[in-house]
């Protein structure tokens, strides 16, 4: 049996979170203060290959702060309750 903490190769659920662009970037953006602007944010998230499992992980983990897959915390929320 391979230890997934021994294979370097080995692929875990948060593989995706390497290959994101905000990993690449000032984190400054993705946690704005209270009525800053996530404009940056949602413009790094557009171009990013994970966006759809970044958005999966929020929601997964009722992320409440900060802009996840393209979505600011309001944004989950409304998802979240269109969904229900």
């Amino acid at each position: 049996m391979i230890d997934l903490l021994d294979d370097p190769n080995a692929s875990t659920d948060q593989d995706w979170q390497e290959r994101a662009l905000c990993a690449q970037t000032d984190p400054e953006a993705f946690f704005p203060e209270k009525g800053g602007s996530t404009r940056e944010a949602k413009r790094i998230c557009s171009g990013c290959e994970v966006r759809a499992e970044c958005l999966e992980y929020a929601l997964a983990q009722d992320e409440r702060f900060g802009i996840w897959g393209g979505l600011s915390e309001r944004e989950r929320r409304r998802l979240r309750r269109a969904a229900v």
